[in-house]
């Protein structure tokens, strides 16, 4: 039987052994999770055990890939897709001892301070994390020396460019670039960011998913096609924890005692 060769990348050898059926029925984004997470992981140092935060999980392919890879712990956590139907997920791929599905909003996780090791975010975290209050608040989730590990779709920063104003939407300015990413993360002194960077001839993976996942979606692959990599790729940051850097306590209620006071002043007419 003559091998099915779809998505098999030299780049990507972990990936390339996974069913093509499969990385197709679990997609749930523009980007390939696996090459994502693969290229990630490079750069995470993920250790057997270690407690890792699948942010933004959807399908939860991720949370699977990094549980048999790498043999960690992974609470596959998303708010848009059923905790139930992912359950089902990880237990046909035989890692329910290890993958453990959440559902979740981002801005209100369920979880003990300082429980994680590492928070990964494949292809999601633009949803949430551009808030400048946010890191302050996922961050808490972390150990000290844990790591925050981010990988997706990077965009540029200014005005449209004329080749992509026919693919384009507004909603898409919440991508950005390694350098914008970099910025955001260090002004908050929160993170010692060690990797900041972008995958080389990254539109290439990007149409190359898009060919076998979604072939008909020609506004989009003629759009990659055309920017060959002058806007459109993929960007990778990690940042470390500062054991040293000082955490906002979240406000969850403000306490306040209503007392009585006059409403209008009293005008004394003489």
């Amino acid at each position: 039987m003559k091998r099915d060769e779809r998505l098999v990348c030299e780049r990507f050898p972990r990936s390339s052994k996974y069913h093509p059926d499969w990385v197709i029925a679990g997609a749930s984004s523009g980007a390939n999770a696996l090459w994502l997470t693969e290229w990630l992981a490079e750069a995470l140092d993920l250790r057997s055990g270690m407690r890792v935060l699948d942010l933004g999980c959807g399908l939860a392919m991720s949370s699977i890939f990094m549980r048999r890879e790498f043999d960690v712990q992974v609470w596959a956590t998303d708010l848009w897709f059923s905790a139930a139907n992912n359950l089902q997920r990880i237990r046909d791929a035989a890692v329910d001892d290890g993958v453990f599905p959440i559902h979740a909003d981002a801005r209100s996780l369920p979880f003990a301070p300082e429980f994680f090791d590492a928070v990964v975010s494949i292809d999601s975290f633009v949803y949430y994390g551009t808030d400048d209050l946010y890191l302050n608040y996922l961050a808490r989730f972390l150990k000290p020396g844990g790591v925050l590990g981010i990988a997706g779709m990077q965009e540029f920063d200014g005005a449209v460019p004329d080749h992509l104003r026919a693919w384009w939407e507004p909603s898409m300015y919440c991508l950005h670039s390694a350098l914008w990413w970099r910025r955001h993360w260090e002004r908050t002194g929160i993170l010692e960011i060690e990797v900041a960077d972008t995958f080389p001839h990254g539109w290439q993976l990007w149409r190359d998913w898009q060919v076998v996942v979604a072939p008909d979606n020609a506004v989009e692959i003629q759009a990659v096609e055309t920017d060959r990599g002058r806007y459109l790729g993929y960007v990778r940051l990690v940042g470390r924890r500062r054991a040293e850097a000082r955490l906002d306590e979240p406000i969850v209620s403000v306490s306040s005692d209503y007392t009585k006071k006059p409403l209008l002043r009293v005008v004394s007419i003489e």
